[in-house]
C-alpha cells in the first residue's frame, strides 16, 4: 500500500512538472508578448510628448522628456539581445551598438566611423547613447533603424526569437520616431548622459493616468462622513481634521498645466491676430489694385472713343472727296461729248489721228491731282471761247499780208 501511494504520489508529481513546465512557455510567451507591447505603447506615448513640448523649448539633455525618449529606445533596441561567445565558451554581454555598427553600415553619409574615433566614448553602451543624440541631431533616426530592420540576417544574427526588433512591432517602430525629424535636438556630447556605467531606467509615471469615475468619488465621500461621525464623544472639534490632506505638488503640476494651456492659447491667439493683420493688408492692398485696374479701363474706353470719333470723322471727309472726284469725271466726260458734237471737222480728223491730249490721257490714269488741272482746261467757258475765236476771228499771220494780191509795195 506504502508503495502504491508512493508510486501514486510520484505519478502525480510527474504529470504536475509535465502541466508545469507547459504552463511555463506559456507564462513566458505571454510575459514575451506583453513586455513588447508595453515597451512600444510607452515609446510611442514618449514620442508625442516630445514633439508637443518642442514646440515650448528646445529639446537638450537636460530634458525629463528626452531622458525618458533614450532609456525607452535603448530597452527597445536591447530586448533579447544575444551576448557574445569567446573563445572559450563564456557569453558575455553586448550592447545594441554592436547590432548597430554593423547592420547601418549601408546608410549614406553615416556617423558610425565618427563615433567610433570620439575619444572622451570609451564603453560600448556609450556609444551607442551618443549614437542616439547625434542620429537625432542630424534628423535620421528613422532611416537607421530602418536600415538596420532591412538586414534581415544581420539581425537575425544578433536578436534572439521574440526580440520586438524581430516582430511586427519594428514596423511601427521606424514609423513613429519618423515624426522626430521635425525637431530641433541639441545636445552636448560630453555630458553625464553618456556614461555607460548605469544602465538605462524608464520613467512610466508621466503616461500613467488614473480616472475616477462618479460612484466611486460618492462612495469615497461617504466612507470619510462616517469616519468622521465614528469618532469618539470626548473628541473635541479643534481635533478633528479636514477630510483630506491637500498635496501641495498636485496643485502646483495643475497650477503648471493652466499656464501652460494658457500660455499657449495667448501664442495661438498671437498668431491669429497677425494673420488677420496680414490678410487685412492684403485685402487693402487688392483694393487699391482694383481701383488703379478701373481708372485703367475707364482711360482706355475714353481713348477708344476719341479714336473712334476721328475715324468716323476721316471716313466721312474721305466720302466727300470721293464723291466730288466722281463729279469732275462727270463734268469731264461731258464737255467731251459737246466737244465731238460742235467740231464735226475736227472728229472727223481724230479718225485718222488720234488726239496727242486724249491719247497722254488713255496713257495714264486719272489722278486726283491732275483731275482738277483738267476740269479747268476743259470747263464749259474756256471751251466757248475757244470755239468763238475758231469761228469768228482770224488772226492776221504775216505770210498771209505779204501774198494777198489787193497789196501792192509802195
Amino acid at each position: 500500500m506504502a508503495s502504491r501511494n508512493l508510486g501514486g504520489r510520484s505519478g502525480s508529481r510527474g504529470g504536475g512538472g509535465g502541466g508545469g513546465a507547459g504552463g511555463k512557455k506559456s507564462l513566458s510567451a505571454r510575459n514575451a508578448a506583453v513586455e513588447r507591447r508595453n515597451l512600444i505603447t510607452v515609446c510611442r506615448f514618449s514620442v508625442k510628448t516630445l514633439i508637443d513640448r518642442s514646440c515650448f523649448e528646445t529639446i537638450d539633455d537636460s530634458s525629463p522628456e528626452f531622458n525618458n525618449f533614450a532609456a525607452i529606445l535603448e530597452q527597445i533596441l536591447s530586448h533579447r539581445l544575444k551576448g557574445q561567445v569567446t573563445w572559450f565558451g563564456y557569453e558575455s554581454p553586448r550592447s545594441f551598438w554592436d547590432y548597430i555598427r554593423v547592420a547601418c553600415r549601408k546608410v549614406s553619409q553615416n556617423c558610425i566611423c565618427s563615433i567610433e574615433n570620439m575619444e572622451n566614448v570609451s564603453s560600448s553602451r556609450a556609444k551607442g547613447r551618443a549614437w542616439i543624440r547625434v542620429a537625432l541631431m542630424e534628423k535620421h533616426l528613422s532611416e537607421y533603424i530602418s536600415t538596420a530592420l532591412r538586414d534581415f540576417k544581420t539581425t537575425r544574427r544578433f536578436y534572439e526569437d521574440g526580440a520586438i526588433v524581430l516582430g511586427e512591432e519594428a514596423n511601427m517602430l521606424a514609423g513613429m520616431l519618423l515624426g522626430l525629424n521635425a525637431i530641433d535636438f541639441s545636445f552636448c556630447l560630453k555630458g553625464e548622459g553618456l556614461d555607460g556605467n548605469f544602465p538605462a531606467v524608464i520613467d512610466y509615471t508621466p503616461y500613467l493616468k488614473f480616472t475616477q469615475s462618479s460612484d466611486s468619488i460618492s462612495s469615497d465621500e461617504e466612507e470619510l462622513r462616517t469616519l468622521g461621525s465614528s469618532g469618539s464623544e470626548s473628541s473635541s472639534p479643534e481635533s478633528a481634521g479636514p477630510p483630506f490632506i491637500m498635496d501641495e505638488n498636485g496643485w502646483f503640476n495643475k497650477c503648471k498645466r493652466v499656464r501652460q494651456k494658457y500660455q499657449l492659447t495667448l501664442e495661438q491667439k498671437g498668431y491669429l491676430e497677425e494673420l488677420l493683420r496680414l490678410r487685412e493688408n492684403q485685402l487693402s492692398e487688392s483694393v487699391s489694385q482694383n481701383k488703379t485696374l478701373l481708372q485703367r479701363i475707364e482711360d482706355s474706353d475714353l481713348a477708344h472713343k476719341l479714336e473712334k470719333e476721328q475715324l468716323e470723322y476721316i471716313i466721312v471727309e474721305l466720302q466727300d472727296q470721293l464723291k466730288s472726284y466722281q463729279s469732275l469725271d462727270q463734268l469731264s466726260a461731258e464737255v467731251s461729248l459737246s466737244q465731238t458734237s460742235l467740231d464735226p471737222g475736227r472728229s472727223q480728223e481724230g479718225d485718222g489721228k488720234q488726239d496727242p491730249l486724249n491719247s497722254i490721257s488713255e496713257g495714264k490714269e486719272d489722278t486726283p491731282s491732275l483731275l482738277g488741272l483738267c476740269g479747268s482746261l476743259t470747263s464749259v467757258a474756256s471751251y466757248k471761247s475757244l470755239t468763238s475765236l475758231k469761228s469768228n476771228d482770224y488772226l492776221a499771220s504775216p505770210t498771209t499780208e505779204m501774198t494777198s494780191p489787193g497789196l501792192t509795195p509802195s
